[in-house]
């Protein structure tokens, strides 16, 4: 699982190409790993997120966020491939555990572990964490529209 970054991403500008949501709907802000198995998206939360009550990112908000860390695995290895990356959907979320909820200014890093990659199918164990922290983990299992 050698990281082919050479450094981490941070073009916000750049990132936004890769998945499929769009501003104010982002919910990743960089790319600190990426190899076929695995991809690692960092994101602070903040007070303007949509996905925000009394100051804690939401549930919903740490599904998103694993959501779109898997497409942003999708996108950057049909960036590689220069090939616009087809749109993903997730076909099931599984094994589901919100530990915490983060406050706003956390920086959270989402783990993206791919299990499977058959034929457009795709089985991912993600985890979000910080320094000190998993706040929630799951399965997904995505499926790219043909």
């Amino acid at each position: 699982m050698k990281n082919l970054l050479d450094s981490t991403i941070t073009d916000f500008d750049f990132l936004k190409t890769l998945i499929p949501q769009k501003p104010p709907f982002v919910m990743i802000g960089e790319m600190k790993h990426y190899s076929e198995e695995k991809v690692v998206s960092g994101f602070v939360v903040s007070k303007e997120n949509l996905l925000v009550d009394n100051n804690h990112l939401a549930a919903p908000g740490l599904i998103e966020n694993m959501a779109q860390t898997v497409a942003l695995h999708t996108g950057y290895k049909y960036h590689l491939l220069q090939r616009p990356a087809p749109t993903g959907y997730i076909g099931a979320i599984s094994k589901v555990t919100i530990h915490e909820l983060p406050e706003v200014g956390e920086q959270l890093v989402t783990t993206v572990n791919i299990l499977h990659d058959i034929m457009g199918i795709t089985l991912v164990q993600a985890t979000v964490a910080s320094q000190h922290t998993i706040w929630a983990s799951s399965e997904m299992k995505t499926a790219l529209a043909k």
